[in-house]
């Protein structure tokens, strides 16, 4: 299984990117499927989420802003952010998880550095 992460990069504050993160290995569609943020020194901060069934919900500290997608013919989730704000820097990374009957299965993608300057 691997979920590889891209997108990130510096972009002032205002601005806009759009993260993507590809899986395979997985029946992508079964999954749910969210974006996680780190920085050093810190815990790492659920961001958005975008159930299979295509329910989505985002942290407070990003609604209006980011948004949370997901093609399933491409096993691509995608997080667009936009109106950025340098305390979004961070580094983010991709989870896809599932539950089949008792037992739960999630895996973790490398992380693409986001950094807002002001």
């Amino acid at each position: 299984v691997q979920l590889q992460a891209s997108g990130g990069g510096l972009v002032q504050a205002g601005g806009s990117l759009r993260l993507s993160c590809v899986a395979s290995g997985i029946t992508f569609s079964f999954y749910d499927l969210g974006w996680y943020r780190q920085v050093p020194g810190k815990q790492r901060e659920w961001v958005a989420s975008i159930t299979s069934g295509g329910t989505t919900n985002n942290a407070d500290s990003v609604k209006g802003r980011f948004t949370i997608s997901r093609d399933n013919a491409k096993n691509t989730v995608y997080l667009q952010m936009n109106t950025l704000k340098p305390e979004d820097t961070a580094v983010y990374s991709c989870k896809a998880e599932r539950l089949w009957g008792a037992r739960k299965f999630d895996y973790w993608g490398q992380g693409t550095q986001v950094t807002v300057s002001s």
